[in-house]
């Protein structure tokens, strides 16, 4: 048989391995004459990494996702933070942990590194960015690399080789947060070559060979066994015979030809036993296998690299049918295609001719193609034998020019739900304070918030830290990855009464990220207290928000001065930050913030080129009581003033039943000035919201502030309300 021909030339010509090879080959033909099942190594889905001691390390070619072998690793390093030291505040100490270790890939060189895969996640993208903390250094397998300076500081000189001529990676302090805290799973996009053909799989593994065979449609292979498995994987779908007859092993010696050999007339035989009697030759058609190979799975390039089938048409046979395993990486339409002609091959081959002749040319060798005297179509030499009568060779049909194209049929890949590759967001930052919400908090504490952001949606989060205005950075804790839905104000807006639905004001923001969605809202909605918003340091909300496109939107159907934030009316300008005051923004710890006048929030993101930092607005507005409101002046038949004023509660923003809310303050207590509020001409301390002045303090106070205004300000437990002006001396 075939194998035994191939085998025994492959063995004179190039020892064990050639005998491999031509072992190889022949056990191909003796698949399509006997139709066996096998075919070849078996195609896993994608393998991730490992750690197995003595695994064989594959070599790659094109371009391939492969997993790994960690062949060295740390123990998990573990970094803690403690958070809330401050002052009547609980300490929290969290940890996080990073991974050390370094993973081979090839035991050829390669070029590079594409991308990688993280528990099915993108680890690091197309352009080379680490979507986690921490640093990659690539290894391509050259005689000259260095050893890894990490491995080296662990292991020493003695212990840490360069892994010259293995391509391997080194990840230090690689970030586990989002894995759990483990090392993943890794898969990697190996570059091997920009192109290959089979000559680069054989390599330096067989000496003195010919098989410069293209393998431009595959666009990549690994080979993770014997080279003899390599080569059985690729004849299951392109015809490699081989012919060892010659100096050097030739493989697909068909290339090599211009033309077809003709052949001589067929010789005559009179041996008893000497096939084809007085024609010099037989010809049959062997019977179609059971179980045809009509099924291609290979790894689909368009789904990266998920292991796909195409299948050959035609009406299947009974039973399941047989699958080409090949491990490579192909589009859809090459496998597809692939796969038609491996089908068609086959049943053109069946068709066999065994021709004696006497006249022995050279070039006619195993994998030659021949054409006979008086027999239509194209031959190719399987094998030849040498007898007493002649040379007698066994030739099959090779298909025809036209049979041989495939037809265009189309080729689906499948739907592919690849991990999106983004490059990582930088952060924006928006810190503030909150008025007292509602009655049951907490009205000794403040409530500081970060309005923590990014332009993209692949934004890893931010770690926060508060500076006290000396440098120092105290951690606040991460942000998450949830972002606020913040912006800039891109034109001042108006004043305007803050007891009123303003309806002619329009606010102009454009979002940080324009896929940012605003929403309207009802007036019973707004009652409730929906769009809160802060632009500047207003705090207000909207009823309509339209979309202007980019980012840009327009709100409209203003409550201004929401949250005792009157003062700050008038006071807008274009370029002032907005921030939706809904659930997103991160509360922060006020006792690590602390209250100090020069204080600001850190965010140090992983792709922020410096630390982004920020003012805190509103700064004490949770622990400064509200202004009065309601001035009122009752001049009395003596010429005595009386002014009075309405008191305010913090957090008291439901006014549902018309009586006073509770005071929060531990006592009620007003500050009557006149004239400038740090250098005050006369001062009144009062518990009652009312100011009795008589004619002649009234005359008094007008020599020494003749036109001077007075102006109340309530004395909270914490700090002076805004003032409100009551009247103004004549």
């Amino acid at each position: 048989m075939a194998t035994i021909v191939f085998g025994t030339l492959g063995t004179i010509l190039g020892g064990p391995i050639g005998g491999a090879i031509g072992t190889l080959i022949g056990r191909q033909v003796d698949t399509m004459l006997l139709g066996s099942s096998s075919s070849g190594p078996r195609l896993t889905e994608l393998a991730v990494s490992a750690s197995s001691y003595g695994e064989v390390l594959p070599r790659h070619f094109g371009r391939m996702r492969v997993a790994g072998t960690i062949i060295w690793a740390t123990d998990l390093v573990e970094h803690s933070e403690t958070q809330g030291t401050g002052k009547g505040s609980p300490s929290v100490t969290t940890y996080s942990y990073t991974a050390n270790f370094a993973v081979a890939l090839a035991s050829r060189p390669i070029l590079g590194i594409g991308r990688i895969w993280a528990d099915g996640k993108l680890l690091r993208g197309e352009a080379g960015d680490l979507k986690v903390g921490g640093t990659l250094r690539i290894y391509t397998g050259e005689g000259d690399q260095m050893p890894d300076p990490l491995i080296l500081s662990a292991e020493g000189e003695a212990r840490c080789p360069a892994y010259r001529g293995l391509a391997y990676v080194v990840f230090e302090d690689l970030d586990l947060s989002d894995y759990y805290n483990h090392i993943p799973a890794l898969t990697f996009e190996v570059i091997a070559d920009e192109s290959f053909d089979l000559e680069d799989v054989i390599g330096d593994l067989v000496g003195d060979v010919d098989a410069a065979v293209s393998l431009e449609s595959i666009t990549g292979f690994t080979g993770s066994g014997p080279l003899a498995d390599s080569l059985q994987a690729l004849g299951q779908v392109l015809p490699l015979e081989a012919d060892a007859g010659s100096e050097r092993l030739v493989i697909a010696r068909e290339r090599l030809q211009d033309s077809a050999i003709a052949l001589p007339e067929a010789a005559v035989s009179t041996s008893d036993d000497a096939f084809g009697g007085t024609s010099g030759f037989t010809r049959h058609r062997e019977a179609p296998p059971e179980r045809p190979p009509s099924v291609l799975r290979y790894y689909d390039v368009d789904r990266d690299y998920q292991a796909s089938v195409q299948r050959a048409s035609g009406q299947p046979g009974p039973g399941e049918p047989d699958t080409i395993d090949l491990p490579a990486a192909l589009d859809a339409a090459t496998a597809r295609t692939l796969i038609e002609q491996s089908a068609r091959r086959i049943d053109w081959t069946r068709d066999r001719i065994a021709w004696r002749t006497c006249e022995l040319d050279p070039a006619v060798a195993p994998g030659t193609i021949v054409t006979l005297p008086g027999i239509a179509g194209r031959w190719r030499t399987r094998d030849w034998e040498w007898r007493e009568s002649g040379v007698e060779l066994t030739l099959e049909r090779v298909a025809p020019a036209g049979a041989a194209v495939s037809p265009s049929l189309s080729a689906d890949a499948g739907r592919a739900n690849p991990a999106p590759d983004e490059p990582l967001g930088t952060t924006t930052l928006v810190a503030y304070e909150l008025p007292l919400n509602g009655t049951g908090a907490n009205p000794d504490t403040p409530r500081p918030f970060a309005a923590v952001s990014s332009p993209s949606a692949n934004w890893p989060g931010a770690a926060l830290y508060a500076d006290h205005g000396d440098g120092e950075l105290h951690p606040l804790g991460p942000s998450g990855r949830t972002r606020s839905a913040t912006g800039t104000v891109t034109a001042g807006l108006p004043a305007a009464s803050p007891l009123l639905l303003d309806r002619e004001s329009r606010l102009d923001v454009v979002l940080t990220d324009p896929a940012m969605p605003l929403v309207s809202a009802s007036m019973k909605q707004l009652a409730e207290g929906a769009n809160l918003a802060l632009a500047g340091k207003e705090i207000l909300q909207f009823a309509r928000a339209t979309s202007l496109g980019d980012g840009a939107w327009r709100l409209e159907g203003l409550l201004r001065g929401r949250g005792g934030t009157e003062s700050a009316i008038s006071g807008h300008a274009a370029g002032e930050p907005f921030v939706l005051l809904d659930s997103r923004p991160v509360p922060l710890d006020a006792a690590v913030l602390g209250s100090d006048s020069g204080r600001q929030v850190i965010a140090v993101g992983r792709n922020d080129p410096d630390p982004v930092s920020a003012p805190v607005l509103l700064s004490g507005i949770t622990l400064r009581p509200l202004a009065p409101v309601h001035p009122r002046r009752t001049v009395l038949a003596d010429g005595t003033w009386r002014l009075s004023w309405t008191r305010r509660a913090r957090g008291g923003w439901q006014w549902q039943d018309g009586i006073d809310m509770p005071l929060v303050e531990q006592a009620e207590s007003y500050l009557v000035t006149l004239g400038p509020l740090d250098i005050p001409v006369a001062l009144w301390s009062l518990g009652a919201p009312q100011l009795a002045i008589s004619s002649a303090q009234l005359a008094g106070l007008s020599v020494l502030a003749p036109g001077g205004e007075l102006r109340v300000r309530q004395q909270g437990t914490h700090g002076l309300s805004d003032p409100l002006p009551l009247c103004t001396l004549p």
